[in-house]
């Protein structure tokens, strides 16, 4: 296992076998997001989609209590009050989200406990969501008198549709696993002690597939949320070429014929 230095102890990054596990690390504050973790997400995604080794990341917060409950509130009389301030916040937000959307490794959340505010939309970065049965899911935005930016509400609407879309942001209410699971927020709930058991077995298994043609299909869905006259089908068909001129794709066939698992080396 190797750890990457993120700067601070409040995000730890562990790699392992292929897989990446992004760790949100305040337990004592239910792993709310503070500037200092805000600071470090952008460049340890920026490494992981750099790293080759890496051909899944796991995200998951510290503890038993949270995911991420949301930005650190205690901070934002200071970061979020003023002009200048609420620029630089803003800043590091559009940075992290560069970096998010630039990072074309398959992506899962593993959710147990609180995934509130910017803990739901972190989750929602990722490609695929598994939450323990006691997680609970909200954006109190409108019981913060915060103003919410179009971004995270494109995203929710594109995820849950314009109805729960509407209730999440005006209601400020929390869901349960169990709502959030037939709204499609998530993909699967199971118990809290089968969580990281079931969230790394996917990862696993998403790991043991060609890495050019998860990536490809990555891309691929990641643009059918852009108008269609804009999409880049030039690079969409040059990925796509790729695969099969790959030797990933040369050792599918004879790992298929010969009756064993594939080796696939992403290239």
């Amino acid at each position: 296992m190797t750890t990457l230095d993120t700067g601070t102890d409040t995000l730890l990054v562990d790699i392992d076998e292929g897989i990446a596990v992004v760790t949100f690390n305040r337990p004592e504050k239910h792993n709310a997001m503070s500037a200092a973790m805000r600071t470090a997400l952008a460049p340890a995604l920026q490494a992981l989609q750099g790293d080759p080794a890496v051909r899944v990341v796991v995200l998951a917060g510290a503890g038993d209590r949270a995911f991420v409950s949301g930005a650190d509130i205690s901070e934002f009389g200071d970061l979020r009050t003023s002009p200048e301030a609420r620029a630089e916040y803003d800043r590091v937000a559009d940075e992290t989200n560069a970096a998010w959307r630039a990072l074309e490794k398959p992506i899962v959340a593993m959710i147990r406990g609180f995934c509130i505010g910017g803990g739901l939309l972190t989750a929602m970065q990722a490609d695929i969501r598994i939450a323990a049965e006691d997680a609970q899911f909200a954006i109190p935005a409108a019981r913060l008198g915060l103003g919410y930016g179009f971004a995270g509400v494109e995203a929710l609407v594109d995820l849950v549709g314009r109805g729960w879309a509407s209730e999440i942001l005006f209601s400020g209410r929390r869901l349960t696993a169990a709502e959030a699971l037939r709204i499609g927020l998530v993909n699967h709930v199971v118990a809290v002690d089968e969580l990281r058991g079931s969230a790394m077995t996917l990862a696993t298994t998403i790991g043991q597939n060609a890495p050019l043609t998860v990536a490809a299909c990555k891309v691929a869905i990641g643009q059918t949320r852009i108008a269609s006259d804009r999409r880049d089908t030039r690079r969409l068909a040059g990925l796509i070429e790729a695969c099969f001129r790959s030797d990933d794709y040369r050792e599918g066939q004879a790992a298929f014929a010969e009756k064993r698992r594939p080796r696939f080396h992403g290239r």
